[in-house]
């Protein structure tokens, strides 16, 4: 829940918060989407835009995995499993 109020947080003051709706990273199905990083919130949870124009934000529980090598505007692969970041590449 802290996540959530913390992502909630950072898009208000990064003016990102009317730009689209966010919705529920478990409500996507599992699977391996690109998407494009709207912010690095930190380490572990990054604000995603989606292929459909909706923006999530997304979190990894794996100790490999860190989003704060990121930069906003990049396009990167990601393998989704119950609303969590299990995988993170750069797209072919």
């Amino acid at each position: 829940m802290r996540r959530w109020i913390a992502a909630a947080m950072f898009l208000a003051m990064t003016g990102l918060a009317h730009a689209a709706t966010i919705i529920n990273p478990k409500l996507i199905p599992d699977g391996t989407y690109v998407v494009h990083v709207r912010a690095v919130v930190d380490a572990k949870n990054i604000v995603v835009k989606l292929d459909n124009g909706l923006d999530t934000s997304l979190t990894t529980d794996r100790e490999a995995i860190l989003f704060d090598k990121l930069t906003a505007g990049e396009t990167v692969k990601v393998s989704i499993v119950h609303g969590v970041v299990v995988m993170l590449g750069k797209p072919k």
